[in-house]
């Protein structure tokens, strides 16, 4: 029986979903106004892996991911760009599906965009305020009651006495309560339309919070299964979801809340003050994506994550043990693709058969699973991995290999050949295949978007990393000089 450590309830559940074999399951997205940063890439690693082994175990999953295109942030960063916020969310976004597919993340089987919900959020507003928890102030904005919520408070296990004004809350005269929250923003006179819709409460946006509150019941329901995210997410974000939501529906909003730790950075707070704040891509320039990947669920989910190039350095070893023994042994290996020898097989958008070929009842296949039910604890299935692997050192058995490898593919590893494996990567300095793809789609995409300034940075920072880019009709191909 698969047991979570659901947040809510502050212990590890058995997990029952709602209809029985089938899960619905929504993580929050990012906001894209920049590139996604190691933080992002352990959320989309870690629920990714989840996704995985909820359909191995046989469920029919519904994974739901969300992306913010219109923020605060957003409306500034394209201000400061000179470029539409349509222009610089979708330069962004498909920047974000590079770095997930480099990660060997699948697409979520929904992916919706905030500003393809804004009805939903209103009626959600409207709601609320029926239900007597939300009000228009004297500025325009609605806000959220917080205190005419009783159950305010239960996923972060913060008291309404313990909150105090500008503390991670929004202090304005306007709020009937500084601990209130906003619902929805009234348009300034200076701001474009691109981010003003109509509403019965005047011209304006959704506040942050409420965009994941009708998304998910829109899409997954009032009441579904799993609702993950950072732990940074816990308050105030999801503490204000499940107000909402169940200010709105009367109802219980979530079964399972699951939150991923924080990354750290040799040990302190990765922050762009600090200068210890990394892109996926920057990381992607150094070390194959698959090392990243691999080093991420080498944690378990929950702990702290610490990056460090020591710890990068000892994640490619250990990799390149298990594809050491593959390599030794005589079994099949799926052909390479031309220049993707640092990638992942392109991930599948969902529905996948995860677990195929593997006999659930051979004893390493037993361990992998009773690691994998106990609120996935990675490290204790990837000790399988490496116990297979040793066995095939001994052995030379091409069986031991190919179970090795079906194991590993329910994480998402040892999917590529050996070969290209042990022989590629990145060199440290350099620029391995997909990095160099990534940022010649970010080209693409910026080229697209009438950006000809950021194409033009792209392509010396390629040049300077000696990689020559030639246009033609036919697209864009590359060589190293």
């Amino acid at each position: 029986m698969l047991k979570i450590y659901n947040t809510l309830a502050r212990d590890k559940q058995e997990f029952v979903p709602i209809e029985p074999n089938k899960v619905g399951m929504y993580v929050c997205g990012m906001t894209v106004y920049d590139y996604c940063h190691l933080g992002h890439a352990r959320v989309m690693v870690v629920f990714d892996m989840v996704y995985r082994w909820l359909k191995a175990s046989g469920y029919d999953v519904t994974y739901v991911r969300n992306i913010t295109d219109i923020d605060d942030k957003i409306i500034k960063r394209a201000a400061e760009n000179n470029e539409s916020i349509h222009a610089l969310t979708a330069r962004f976004i498909a920047a974000m599906h590079e770095d997930a597919d480099a990660l060997g993340v699948q697409r979520p089987d929904h992916e919706p965009r905030a500003t393809q919900f804004v009805p939903e959020m209103l009626e959600m507003i409207a709601s609320l305020e029926s239900n007597g928890l939300a009000y228009q102030a004297a500025d325009g904005d609605v806000n959220y009651s917080v205190r005419k919520f009783d159950g305010y408070g239960k996923l972060s296990g913060k008291s309404l006495e313990d909150l105090r004004a500008g503390e991670r809350v929004e202090v304005a005269n306007s709020k009937n309560d500084p601990l209130d929250f906003v619902l929805w923003k009234q348009a300034k006179e200076q701001e474009n339309d691109e981010v003003k819709w109509d509403s019965k409460w005047g011209k304006g946006r959704p506040g942050w919070h409420i965009e994941c509150s009708a998304m998910g019941s829109k899409l997954l329901g009032a009441h579904f299964d799993i609702h993950g995210g950072g732990a940074d997410l816990q308050f105030p974000h999801h503490e204000n979801e499940i107000a909402q939501s169940e200010g709105a529906h009367q109802c219980q909003f979530v079964n399972y809340w699951m939150h991923n730790g924080f990354v750290r950075v040799d040990e302190e707070k990765m922050s762009k003050s600090l200068g210890n704040f990394f892109t996926i891509r920057e990381v992607l320039k150094k070390y194959d994506a698959e090392v990243v990947r691999f080093f991420i669920l080498r944690a378990h989910y929950r702990s702290p994550l610490n990056y460090s190039d020591a710890h990068l350095d000892d994640a490619k070893g250990a990799l390149t043990r298990l594809y050491t023994a593959l390599k030794s042994t005589p079994s099949p290996q799926p052909s390479p693709v031309k220049g993707e020898g640092a990638k992942l097989p392109p991930p599948p958008r969902g529905g996948g058969i995860e677990g195929e070929g593997v006999n659930w009842n051979e004893p390493h296949a037993v361990r992998f699973k009773a690691a994998m039910d106990d609120d996935f604890n990675t490290p204790e299935a990837m000790a399988v991995l490496f116990d297979l692997a040793n066995e095939v050192n001994r052995t030379q058995s091409a069986e031991v290999a190919t179970r090795l490898k079906a194991l590993a593919g329910v994480l998402g590893l040892l999917q590529r050949d050996p070969q290209i494996f042990l022989q590629g990567g990145a060199s440290e300095g350099g620029l391995d295949d997909a990095a160099i793809n990534a940022l010649i789609e970010t080209r693409i995409a910026a080229k697209q978007a009438k950006n000809f300034a950021e194409a033009d940075r792209i392509r010396k920072e390629l040049l300077a990393a000696e990689i020559v880019l030639e246009d033609s009709a036919a697209g864009t191909t590359w060589r190293r000089a």
